[in-house]
């Protein structure tokens, strides 16, 4: 990837107009957003019991509805530290360092306070905290805040040696809160009645953020150079994720194996590790984020257009999602049982984010429909903000 690192070159109108290279890291973020929004009511609607990442008993459609979605995380991180650099334009470094404090302490406190209480939850009691994406997303701005006093190839740098290298660390077995913060999955409070357990570890992640950061960078290159950029390196990481998965010895801790038949020993090559992502879950997500990148580097289709709304305003999208796809499971809860029974109660991490009622869940076909539905909900009050957005607007609008 040295092309990336080198030193940002300056930024010409000849490379690419502004509103079209922004229009692909919409609509690329877009699709992720409504991806993420597949993920979360297959959370809140699906089977219990039933693991999409367990490939002896789901089927092969349950774990694609989960596997495509994991395009979600990495490619928000990776345009999240995209975007930082494009701010970068508008703003000195110290500027935007103290822009990404501020906005990361805010996104922690969203995640402990209110998408812990209003959105996933629905209670007040604290028993069990999940510390995910928000907070992950929240550390990722502040440690790439710190690597703002670095050259923007250095950022790069850093970024790549966190991703390839933290697997190294797979074999540390450590109960340390601190450990299960930075790198593997674990509870890191626990009291009688209280636990909080971080699903998001922040070293990988950070990573992404930096990785980037630099990415950011290629747009201001000409059109035609970061067009090819991004095809070469899109199949490059496709192809190491395919080599180093094939051999079996490195960048992820599970490794796949074969199993009763040869679909279900596809769906053992793709199982990669989210939690922490490991090196090839990166390498298997971020290609296909590039590819997309480079499809949508012109502008988005007409029939895309209404994807970059939810792309222009994703924390806004966030904050609405969850909470809706949780009312309506609620609803369904109230329609099908004549009560809401324990929707509201999370008393240990088999029962987050809320208790489901025996016999519940929806069929795959029909928790796509409630997707869509979630989706279509959505798009005309997002469709609002984003036009607030593009207004003089207050500071405080940016957190949103």
């Amino acid at each position: 990837m040295a092309s990336l690192l080198k030193t940002a070159e300056p930024f010409t109108p000849g490379a690419a107009s502004t509103r079209v290279r922004l229009e692909s890291v919409d609509v690329v973020r877009g699709i992720i957003m409504i991806l993420m929004a597949l993920d979360h009511v297959r959370d809140f609607f699906g089977v219990p019991g039933i693991s999409p990442t367990d490939v002896t008993r789901a089927t092969a459609a349950l774990f694609f509805t989960r596997w495509i979605t994991n395009l979600c995380a990495p490619g928000f991180f990776l345009l999240m530290g995209t975007g930082a650099f494009l701010a970068s334009r508008k703003r000195t470094r110290p500027d935007l360092a103290r822009f990404l404090v501020t906005r990361g302490i805010w996104l922690i406190f969203v995640e402990v306070v209110l998408m812990r209480c209003i959105g996933l939850q629905f209670n007040f009691d604290y028993q069990v905290t999940m510390l995910t994406v928000l907070w992950a997303l929240g550390w990722a701005m502040i440690g790439l805040a710190a690597l703002l006093a670095l050259p923007t190839k250095w950022i790069g740098v850093v970024g790549i040696v966190m991703i390839a290298c933290h697997n190294l660390f797979d074999s540390v077995r450590s109960t340390s809160p601190v450990w299960s913060l930075l790198h593997v999955p674990g509870v890191v409070f626990s009291a009688p009645g209280h636990m909080v357990f971080a699903a998001y570890p922040i070293l990988p992640w950070v990573g992404v953020t930096a990785v980037g950061f630099a990415l950011g960078s290629i747009y201001n290159w000409p059109a035609a150079r970061r067009k090819a950029w991004l095809v070469r390196f899109g199949v490059a990481l496709v192809a190491g994720f395919l080599v180093l998965r094939a051999f079996n010895r490195y960048g992820d801790p599970r490794p796949w194996s074969t199993q009763s038949s040869f679909a279900h020993t596809v769906l053992s090559f793709l199982n990669t590790t989210k939690y922490p992502p490991s090196l090839l879950f990166l390498l298997m997500t971020l290609g296909p984020v590039l590819l997309l990148l480079r499809i949508f580097d012109s502008g988005a289709p007409r029939v895309l257009q209404p994807v970059t709304v939810f792309g222009r305003v994703p924390m806004f999208y966030y904050l609405l999602h969850i909470p809706l796809i949780h009312l309506l499971a609620v609803a369904l809860c109230y329609l099908k049982y004549r009560a809401v029974h324990r929707m509201f109660e999370s008393p240990s991490l088999a029962n987050f984010p809320f208790t489901a009622p025996p016999g519940w869940g929806l069929t795959l076909p029909e928790t796509y429909l409630m997707w869509v539905f979630v989706v279509a909900l959505l798009y005309p009050v997002c469709r609002w903000f984003a036009a607030v957005k593009q207004r003089p607007h207050d500071v405080w609008l940016s957190y949103v």
